[in-house]
C-alpha cells in the first residue's frame, strides 16, 4: 500500500459521520446496507449519506453493488486490514516486544465460529 492511499484512507475515516458509516458497515459484513438504510441507522440525510458514502468509496474503504432499485454497500476489510499493516509494518523497529501489547490487543474479541464437518 502506497501512502497516498493510506492517507487517503484516514482522511476519510477522520470525519464523525464517516467514522461511523465505515464502523456500521463491519458489523453488517458480509451482506453489506441499503444507502437508505444506512441514512436512516445514522439519522443522516440521504443527500448528505450520499456525499460521505463517495468519499469512502474514493478511500476504498467501501464497495457498492447495484442491488435491483438499491445501491448496497459494504466495508471493503481488505483494503482497510491494507491500511492497518501499512501503519503497522514498522511500529516496532525490530524490537518485536514493543508491538507485542497492540498485537495481543488486536486480537478479536469473538473468534470466529469453527466451521462444522459434514456427516458423511
Amino acid at each position: 500500500m502506497e501512502m497516498e492511499d493510506t492517507i487517503l484512507a484516514l482522511a476519510a475515516l477522520a470525519q464523525s459521520t464517516r467514522l461511523d458509516v465505515f464502523r456500521l458497515l463491519v458489523k453488517h459484513e458480509p451482506e453489506g446496507l441499503p444507502a437508505g438504510e444506512i441514512a436512516r441507522s445514522t439519522a443522516v440525510p440521504q443527500n448528505t449519506m450520499s456525499s460521505h458514502l463517495a468519499i469512502l468509496t474514493r478511500a476504498g474503504l467501501v464497495t457498492a453493488t447495484r442491488s435491483g432499485r438499491s445501491i448496497v454497500y459494504r466495508a471493503d476489510l481488505a483494503r482497510f486490514q491494507d491500511v492497518v499493516l501499512f501503519m503497522l509494518k514498522d511500529c516496532c523497529g525490530g524490537k518485536p516486544e514493543i508491538c507485542a501489547p497492540l498485537i495481543e490487543s488486536l486480537t478479536p474479541c469473538c473468534p470466529p465460529a469453527k466451521k462444522r464437518k459434514a456427516n458423511v
